[in-house]
């Protein structure tokens, strides 16, 4: 009913009487949406009707309820949704890789669809990932994979060599045999002397070893010497210990120790000194600090040492604490003003 459900006769008129009209529900569509009951933006339904509704520009998709119904009250039953950008991910090709798409193979590829990867040719082998999924940010879920060439490769200790290569590092295609043979007066090749490289990459064998051989003198190690006096040569197993300097700390927690052994011909084992804390008496100065026990005095101190600094007279504390701990050389020092 449009207009008042009840009249008057006044004066012998009536009033104006109400008129009735068919319920209805009316949208305007955005001009990127359309409806499969209309040809035109303006969509106008009964009471109970339904309206189905999509995008019509490419790259767009419905963001929300696909179909709305006109309910009796001329109301909708619930939000028109968006056509907002879709979201897809990039499709980038990649030199000798070949990709499948799943479940589609057409058209942009949008979130939880997959990429598939191999290599087109022989001789190569997928370095990444062998399938990556496009996310709901428009992101791949791992980075694009390559195909690298199929090699074998291996780091040969010092004592040995290869007869194609020059240095240690040995890097052949597969098929391809290398002989290997010790560089050391009276070491011996323990193992198979040949090795060769297979399809898969890996070498068809365990490397051999050089055993036995003697050393020459020990090496210098940085902050320390030896305890005892040195030979021109030692046998294999036999072994050196070394002292740091005075004021120099030895660290013993593994992978350091305080020997280096001969083993089939080289120096095994790694040797480290830490270094003291050296202050001199200018740097306090400038800092207006001074040792709480000793005053105005150059200090050496050792790695983990802790020294207790105090205001010079008449200052007070600004920057960093007092007490101060040596780490390898280093000590914060405070300062007073």
């Amino acid at each position: 009913m449009n207009g008042k459900s009840t009249v008057s006769c006044r004066n012998g008129f009536w009033e104006e009487t109400p008129t009735c009209e068919e319920i209805m529900c009316v949208k305007n569509l955005p001009a990127n949406m359309r409806s499969d009951r209309h040809l035109g933006r303006e969509v106008s339904v009964r009471a109970g009707d339904t309206i189905t509704l999509s995008c019509d520009q490419e790259g767009l998709e419905l963001r929300g309820q696909r179909q709305i119904s006109c309910l009796a009250n001329g109301e909708w039953g619930g939000p028109f949704p968006r056509c907002v950008k879709a979201v897809t991910c990039p499709l980038n090709t990649v030199e000798d890789l070949t990709i499948e798409r799943s479940p589609d193979s057409q058209g942009p590829i949008k979130p939880e669809q997959k990429l598939i990867f191999s290599c087109n040719r022989p001789g190569l082998k997928l370095k990444g990932q062998s399938e990556i999924t496009c996310q709901s940010n428009g992101k791949w879920s791992s980075p694009f994979p390559k195909c690298e060439e199929i090699m074998c490769v291996k780091n040969l200790p010092a004592n040995m060599r290869s007869d194609r290569h020059l240095g240690r590092e040995v890097s052949v295609r597969p098929g391809d045999t290398i002989t290997l043979s010790c560089d050391r007066e009276g070491v011996e090749l323990q193992g198979q002397r040949q090795i060769s490289c297979l399809a898969s990459g890996e070498w068809n064998a365990p490397f051999p070893k050089c055993a036995g051989g003697k050393c020459g003198p020990p090496p210098n190690v940085e902050f320390a010497d030896t305890i005892e006096m040195l030979k021109k040569e030692y046998d294999s197993e036999e072994r050196v210990e070394y002292i740091c300097f005075n004021k120099y700390t030895l660290v013993q927690d593994p992978p350091y120790t305080k020997y280096l052994t001969c083993e089939n011909g080289q120096w095994r084992g790694t040797i480290r000194c830490l270094k003291p804390c050296t202050v001199t008496v200018d740097e306090m100065d400038k800092r207006g600090i001074e040792l709480q026990w000793g005053g105005r005095q150059k200090i050496f101190s050792a790695h983990h040492d802790k020294i207790t600094f105090a205001c010079q007279s008449g200052k007070y504390l600004t920057v960093n604490e007092l007490r101060q701990i040596c780490n390898d050389g280093v000590m914060i020092l405070p300062e007073c003003e």
